[in-house]
């Protein structure tokens, strides 16, 4: 059985800090009642603010402190206010998932009862699929943490879409796997291959190898969609999907969509797996104007956080990982259903702690 797992906590910044720190309180609460080993913490200086500091992203060996850890928590990173020469972010968590291969993006989006439906059409309320976006090549394999672009003088920059064998049918085999899960708990188990295979070699090739790791799968329907028509079906049909699989920058884009239909970025939980490294994290930015103010929807950090128990308790072996993951997600689903939680986010009276409260308090063994 698991004991002594560690988490590499990076806080960020702006509402990075305030929504890890709620967080570790409700994970740490469900793995008290779970019975699951308590967690320890490895706190990383990093971000935009510690850069204006010291120069640096991340903390002297921070990274490898990162990689050794059971799993990676971050909070949020960037300041608008605070950049490169060229005009570019932050970003040590994009390096991250390149150095520790994070190719497997997961963005869960859920429709929750009493929180914002921007669709009005009924079935809205039925939204529950997962974009499982590819974390580590396609567009973003050019991003400017990683100085891979071609800078020709003041007159062009040249970025580089890359698409590799490898990552893809890990990450396709992955697709699968997910939808897989899912159908075992009741969901459709469908995966969908979004790309723009009509046009680029590269996603074409993104297609192919798809098609030669669906007939592993019998069980699991599957089917394509170019991206702009997967974006028009996000809003005119999004209760039909389960897993949609596809590249980096397209994943980046239809994520934020998604989240957009269920609420807002405040419920955009995320996870980065590879191989050996795992990154949680909640996909909205670090909101520095309402930072400390007690303002900040946690959720989706705090979804974030349950992402990062059930993964844990697969790495470990300890299933009770996976119960108190389990139990922060149905904590989440009464309290909206009892309109019970009430985020500022959404017009609600309920600030960062006292949403975090309510969270703890509708944890039930």
């Amino acid at each position: 059985m698991a004991s002594g797992l560690k988490i590499a906590l990076i806080r960020g910044d702006g509402i990075g800090i305030d929504v890890a720190d709620a967080t570790i309180e409700v994970v740490n609460a469900a793995c008290e009642r779970c019975g699951a080993p308590a967690l320890s913490y490895d706190e990383i200086n990093a971000g935009a603010g510690y850069y204006a500091e010291t120069g640096q992203d991340i903390e002297p060996g921070g990274e490898e402190r990162a990689g050794k850890a059971d799993a990676i928590f971050l909070g949020a990173i960037g300041l608008p206010s605070i950049r490169h020469e060229d005009g570019t972010e932050i970003s040590p968590h994009l390096r991250l998932r390149d150095r520790f291969g994070l190719y497997a993006g997961i963005r869960p989006i859920k429709a929750y009862p009493n929180a914002p439906q921007r669709l009005a059409d009924p079935r809205a309320a039925q939204i529950d699929m997962v974009i499982l976006r590819e974390s580590t090549e396609g567009l973003f394999y050019s991003a400017a943490a990683h100085k891979r672009s071609e800078v020709i003088g003041d007159t062009e920059v040249r970025d580089t879409l890359r698409i590799t064998r490898r990552t893809t049918e890990k990450l396709h085999d992955f697709a699968f796997k997910l939808a897989q899960k899912r159908k075992e708990r009741g969901k459709p188990g469908r995966v969908t291959c979004v790309d723009k295979a009509n046009v680029f070699t590269s996603m074409a090739f993104f297609r192919k190898i798809f098609d030669e790791i669906r007939p592993n799968y019998p069980a699991i329907e599957a089917n394509y969609n170019y991206v702009d028509a997967q974006a028009l079906d996000l809003v005119r049909r999004p209760w039909d999907f389960d897993v949609m699989v596809m590249e980096n920058m397209f994943g980046d884009i239809l994520s934020d969509l998604g989240g957009g239909l269920v609420g807002g970025m405040g419920m955009a939980a995320c996870a980065e797996i590879g191989d050996e490294n795992g990154l949680f994290q909640p996909a909205h930015g670090s909101a520095p104007d309402i930072m400390g103010q007690d303002k900040a929807n946690p959720l989706a950090a705090i979804l974030s956080g349950a992402l990062m128990l059930d993964y844990l308790g697969e790495g470990s072996g300890d299933s009770r990982y996976n119960d108190a993951a389990a139990m922060i997600e149905a904590s989440v689903d009464k309290g909206f259903a009892a309109n019970a939680l009430r985020p500022m986010e959404f017009g609600g009276d309920m600030g960062t702690l006292a949403t975090t409260r309510e969270v703890v308090a509708g944890l039930k063994v």
